[in-house]
Order: C-alpha cells, then structure tokens, then sequence
C-alpha cells in the first residue's frame, strides 16, 4: 500500500512539474509580446509554482524512503522542509511583483493586443483548476503536506489570474494603461497572504506543534473506548510529513497476563491507524499499582 502511494504522490507531483512549465513560457512569451506586467506578473507567479513542484517532486520521493541509520524516523520531515522552502520563495515572488509593478507605475505604457493575454490568462485558470484539483485530491488519500502545498499554490494562481483576465478585459474596454501595474500589486497581495498562510503551517510542523485537537480526541476516544485500560497519560503527537507520530503510556491491571496486554496495545494501535492513517503508534504499558493515587486497581476475577 505504501508503495502504490509513494508512486501516486510520485506521478502526481510530475504532473504539476510538465503542467506550470508549459504555463511559465506561455505567460512569459505573451507577457513580453504585450507588455503588460500584470501577465509577466503572472508568469513571475507560475515560476515560483514551477520551482514549488519541482521541490514537492523530489520532497515525495525523498519523505517515502525507508528509515536508515541516520533517520529512524523516516524522512518525512522532508515534505514539510519543502512546505517552508515554498513558501518563502512565494513571498519573494510577491515582492518582486511589487517592485516591478511600482516601477510600471512611473512609466506607464499601454499593453498591445490584450486578446492573447486574455486567452493565456483562461487557459492557466482551467489548467490549474483541473491540476490543483487533483493533487488536494491525491494529498488528502496519502496525507502528503508537499502535495498538499502544491494545490494551495496553484488555488491561489487561479484568483490571481481570474483577476488578471477580468483586468485585462477593464484595459481592453478602458484603454487605462495604470490598471495594468495596478493589477499585478493587487496579485502580489494574494500571493503574499498565501505565502503568509503557508510559511505559519510549515514552521508550526517543523517544530512539532502536536495534532490537531480534533485528531487527539479520536486518539482519546479510542483509548477510552478499551475497558482493560485504566487510565492514561503522556499522550504526546506529532508530525512527520505525511506521517503522524502517536506515544502514549497506558496503565492496565497490574496482574494482567503478558500476551492480553499485547493484544490490547495491538488492538488500539490498529484503530488509530484505521482513523487516521499513516500512524506511528508507540505504547508505554505501566501496571496500576504504579499510580494509586490517581485510580483504584480492582481485583481480577
């Protein structure tokens, strides 16, 4: 299963890489054909998508590779190195965008034969649609955060150019030539917040903020849920890429036989992972006289 994932996250990443390529020269072509820097702004955008697949490809690759001496861990923390590295080339991208479209401001001009624009301009939207699309899917079926990156990049490409075309549109109608640099500072304000979003996300997981409080209660529930478990604590989570690392001590019947007490933890193991999939679950077994004070230990029958 595992490796039929690992070749998903694989495939899908490549898709991305062929499909922002394609779209990097198109913009980059029109936009120096028609000088309009709100589509160079664009293409300046799609690069970063591009350089952003680019990593998530070798991120995927690298975060599903067996542990090794080095890494008992695995590699996951790979893909949400990668989630960081995005992001901050994103919010370059967004000050760039800025400065050249600051400088358009002083020198205006206006844009020549706006219809290619418009039509590269719908033709990102769809193809970023359709490719955006797949990768969340692909991201939320193996829980892959560099995935999961990717699609965001590409979700706020589509708003980006939208307003691009609708833009583009304005300029042809208007004949306004200061809509164009106008456009392109609006643009580098949604890439900015989505940088913003992303860098907070990354950082959060590289320093092993624990799991969502949804997630831990599920954990909780399936605990609670075990009638020989008396009680717990130290329940502490983590993630690792697409990973969740789950320990925990429990505190069973001190008198309880070996082999029951191993069916147990195997069985909580295994409903964690059932909820929430691509779990590392370790478990800390403590016999109940251990901790009186916080329950009492009733005899066995």
């Amino acid at each position: 299963m595992q490796h039929v994932d690992s070749k998903l996250k694989e495939s899908t990443a490549r898709l991305s890489v062929i499909s922002n390529s394609l779209l990097v020269v198109l913009k980059l072509v029109v936009g120096f054909y028609t000088g309009a820097v709100s589509i160079i702004s664009e293409a300046a955008h799609s690069a970063v998508d591009l350089l952003a697949a680019l990593i998530a490809f070798y991120a995927v690759r690298k975060a599903d590779q067996p542990p090794d001496v080095n890494h008992a861990y695995g590699h996951g923390k790979v893909e949400n190195l990668s989630g960081a590295i995005e992001a901050v080339l994103i919010i370059v991208a967004a000050i760039w965008i800025v400065y050249e479209a600051v400088d358009k401001l002083h020198n205006t001009h206006m844009p020549e034969f706006l219809e290619y624009g418009i039509f590269i301009m719908l033709i990102s939207i769809v193809a970023n649609y359709w490719v955006s699309r797949r990768l969340y899917k692909v991201a939320l079926q193996t829980g892959s955060h560099a995935l999961e990156a990717d699609a965001l990049h590409l979700q706020a490409d589509i708003w980006t150019s939208a307003g691009v075309l609708i833009g583009l549109i304005i300029i042809k109608i208007t004949n306004v030539p200061w809509l164009d640099p106008m456009i392109a500072i609006l643009v580098a304000g949604v890439v900015f917040k989505a940088g913003y979003g992303m860098t907070k996300k990354s950082l959060y997981e590289l320093t092993d903020i624990s799991l969502p409080l949804d997630e831990e209660q599920i954990i909780i529930d399936v605990i609670k849920s075990h009638t020989e478990v008396i009680s717990f604590h130290q329940l502490r989570t983590r993630r690792s890429g697409s990973r969740r690392l789950i320990d925990m001590h429990l505190i069973l019947y001190k008198d309880m036989h070996l082999n029951k007490a191993h069916i147990v933890c195997d069985q909580i193991e295994a409903e964690i992972k059932d909820k929430l999939e691509y779990c590392d679950v370790v478990i800390h077994l403590e016999p109940c006289d251990h901790h009186k004070e916080e329950c009492a230990c009733p005899f066995e029958e």
